[in-house]
């Protein structure tokens, strides 16, 4: 239940960091969106390269694991230690 509202609110930030680059947001918030969504990513690029050998316990594509990785981090491969 927590899992899901936090990949939730990534997702919202995801968005809204889109929608500042569409121009649908005033550039103060935009920014503002832009630079936590690319920390976040950021902060799970370097999160991947320590925990990779859990990524590659995911049962479907390795693409798609490290995708959902990077987009969620310990959200998505926390679980997959416990296997």
């Amino acid at each position: 239940m927590v899992s899901a509202l936090l990949k939730a609110i990534l997702l919202a930030i995801y968005a809204l960091a889109l929608a500042g680059l569409a121009g649908w947001l005033r550039d103060a918030l935009a920014s503002g969106v832009q630079v936590v969504a690319l920390a976040i990513l950021g902060f799970h690029a370097l999160e991947l390269a320590f925990v990779f050998t859990y990524v590659r316990r995911y049962r479907g594509p390795l693409a798609v694991s490290i995708a959902l990785t990077l987009l969620f981090g310990l959200l998505h491969w926390m679980p997959l230690t416990r296997k």
